[in-house]
């Protein structure tokens, strides 16, 4: 594609965003940005959280990794399921009750000043490192469909975040509900545009098309061989966890869930996307199948150019399926991108401000003073995000990135253990430990994965972070008080 055709189909999806963000921000306030003034459609969310769930790297790798890993993502995508049944039924009506705006205030209530500042300081560290892989990825592949030399890598970079900290800047939450329905669109559209193209090529109908994936190695599910970390069952209890951590106590996803009007409809929106998301999964793998059997019948990867199985899906949309499905590709893949970004930075700016500036208990800030601070950490996230995906291009060593990414997810291990002995259990703890229960046991989490593929060859997966979890209760639990001190 040539560079007018890229910045003309870019400059046209931004102008209809931004038409989306001018409408919904209109007499926005404070409220509007944390909480949607509680009024945000529960099927709106439903429909836009396929989009903030589903990553421009997901949509890259996860059809990528069919080649190697056939279907056995999926029961992953089954735990999924349980994962927000257990969000919908445990954790949104606590939330609700509390009327919370940081889901991490629960932390203070529950066990004190050192407990809630560790949970909050922990998905910042997260949300920051595990948002700015994603989008410096996404970025990369944007500067890769550029023609050679036409623009520096810092300059994609900038603009793609000047545009998300302008359309966000001032709706947060009542914005990013609607432009999240819209790229979920543009999104599942990509996918199934790339399917029907590609079958076409192949000479196939929908029923020779499906008859083609079911009977290939590609569509096998379950992965029996205990060692590897696509088990089929550490692949299901992961995508439990992973789901309940990564959504439910996740604040860029569950502060639009808490948009909703009521805990009903925010439920509602809970299950309503678990559903969609096994549907949109399930596409995302098969056109993963599609692709190989493609590549398969073309010679091989190493026939069509193609370096790494995360780049199959951009190599084969730009260079085989023609103009148009390269296009959909590149409005798919920052549709993917922008939901991601855009929550990571509203999200980011809600728990500065709520959790360490205090918006909530203030009485010596007026609204003005506020609007300011919010912008000013808006911005300042903006720039910090930029400032890492500049290094991480200099870096530009993958196995340097796959580490940041895996501390950035090892960092919800402890937000897990926090959140569910304060649920399970009745009783306080040594408040002022548990910041350091919170970095100890991820590092410990470190260790035990490194011992267990190097001397064991044992892959523990996802299913490390139900570990992490795990020993941040335990520690909880050996520095609890005892119950007289509890009693009230």
């Amino acid at each position: 594609m040539s560079l007018t055709l890229i910045l003309s189909v870019f400059v046209v999806y931004t102008v209809l965003l931004f038409a989306i963000s001018w409408y919904t921000s209109r007499k926005a306030d404070n409220s509007s940005y944390f909480q949607g003034n509680k009024k945000s459609p529960w099927f709106v969310v439903a429909y836009g959280m396929v989009g903030t769930s589903i990553s421009g790297v997901t949509m890259i790798s996860v059809p990528g990794n069919v080649t190697n890993q056939a279907f056995y993502y999926m029961p992953m995508v089954l735990g999924f399921v349980v994962g927000y049944a257990i969000i919908a039924l445990v954790l949104l009506p606590l939330y609700y009750r509390m009327n919370l705006t940081s889901i991490y205030t629960y932390l203070e209530s529950r066990f004190g000043f050192y407990t809630y500042k560790a949970g909050a300081s922990f998905f910042v560290l997260s949300r920051v490192l595990g948002a700015a892989v994603r989008i410096y990825l996404v970025v990369f592949v944007l500067h890769g469909f550029l023609p050679q030399g036409t623009m520096p890598f810092w300059v994609v970079a900038f603009v793609f975040m000047l545009l998300i900290f302008l359309y966000t800047l001032k709706g947060g939450v009542k914005t990013i509900i609607w432009t999240d329905m819209l790229q979920t669109t543009f999104m599942i559209l990509a996918v199934i545009v790339a399917v029907i193209v590609i079958a076409n090529q192949m000479g196939w109908n929908f029923g020779e098309m499906v008859s083609a994936v079911t009977a290939s190695d590609y569509s096998s599910w379950f992965d029996m061989k205990w060692d590897n970390t696509t088990h089929f069952f550490k692949q299901f209890i992961s995508g439990i966890f992973v789901t309940i951590v990564m959504t439910g106590l996740d604040q860029e996803m569950m502060q639009k869930n808490l948009s909703c009007k009521t805990l009903k409809d925010s439920q509602k929106n809970i299950f309503t996307t678990s559903i969609t998301i096994v549907i949109v999964n399930l596409l995302f793998l098969t056109l993963g199948a599609v692709l190989a059997l493609y590549v398969q019948k073309h010679g091989g990867m190493a026939a069509m150019g193609i370096s790494a199985v995360d780049k199959i899906f951009p190599t084969i949309a730009e260079n085989y399926l023609g103009m148009f499905c390269g296009v959909i590709f590149l409005i798919g893949l920052v549709s993917a991108s922008y939901p991601s970004a855009g929550g990571a930075l509203t999200s980011l700016t809600t728990s500065f401000c709520v959790d360490f500036i205090g918006f909530n208990r203030r009485t010596d800030l007026s609204d003005e003073k506020k609007l300011k601070i919010r912008y000013r950490t808006h911005a300042a996230y903006t720039i910090i995000f930029f400032l890492l995906i500049l290094l991480f291009y200099v870096i530009n060593n993958k196995a340097v990135i796959d580490l940041v990414y895996q501390l950035a997810a090892y960092t919800y291990g402890p937000l897990l253990g926090f959140f569910f002995f304060g649920i399970l259990t009745k009783y306080q703890v040594r408040d002022r430990w548990m910041p350091f229960v919170a970095v100890a046991s991820p590092l410990f989490c470190l260790l035990l994965d490194w011992v267990a593929k190097s001397i064991f060859h044992f892959g523990f997966g996802f299913t490390l972070l139900i570990f992490n979890g795990l020993f941040t209760f335990v520690a909880m639990w050996l520095l609890r008080k005892s119950p007289v001190s509890i009693e009230k």
